[in-house]
């Protein structure tokens, strides 16, 4: 053993800490089909982290998203990325935040390279520009073996789950 403790919702390597499909759902209040990472590595507080999704052919949206032809759609590659900046922000400001939904603002200059397909496991780079209160603006790299497959520049607003029930 190396005395890493197993089990753990967050552990922490020499990039950052790792935070395990528990720890996200305590941070975040997807759920499934809507859950969209697997795991968080290397999360390094209000700088940066990379989510993981093991893309699998079970997944649900592949039933239309082209039979015969399976493909993550692109706006689900976007949202693994909000939801990766979502736990980054949760960690960010602590325990007390968990819960928070992370409402998109604005979408800006999204590429998509190349398409995710079944067995691939996606890496979801994502860094924090800035932010000013409960908003936070992030840039954002999807790789499949190192090479990008999406990006995009998105800005959020997080905010309580009862506040923007109307």
């Amino acid at each position: 053993m190396d005395g890493a403790t197993t089990g753990t919702a967050a552990q922490t390597s020499e990039r950052g800490r790792t935070i395990d499909i528990a720890g996200i759902m305590h941070a975040i209040p997807h759920r499934y089909p809507f859950l969209l990472i697997d795991r968080v590595i290397d999360l390094i507080e209000n700088v940066s982290a990379i989510g993981v999704k093991n893309v699998s052919v079970n997944e649900s949206f592949f039933q239309g998203h082209f039979p015969g032809h399976p493909v993550m759609p692109g706006v689900l590659i976007v949202e693994s990325m909000a939801q990766t900046a979502a736990v980054l922000v949760v960690e960010t400001l602590g325990p007390e935040e968990a819960g928070k939904v992370v409402y998109f603002m604005s979408v800006e200059g999204a590429k998509f390279r190349r398409p995710v397909v079944p067995g691939d496991a996606l890496r979801i780079h994502v860094a924090k520009e800035r932010n000013r209160g409960n908003v936070w603006k992030f840039h954002a790299v999807a790789r499949v073996d190192g090479i990008a497959v999406a990006e995009a520049t998105f800005a959020a607003m997080i905010m309580d789950q009862k506040a923007g029930q109307g």
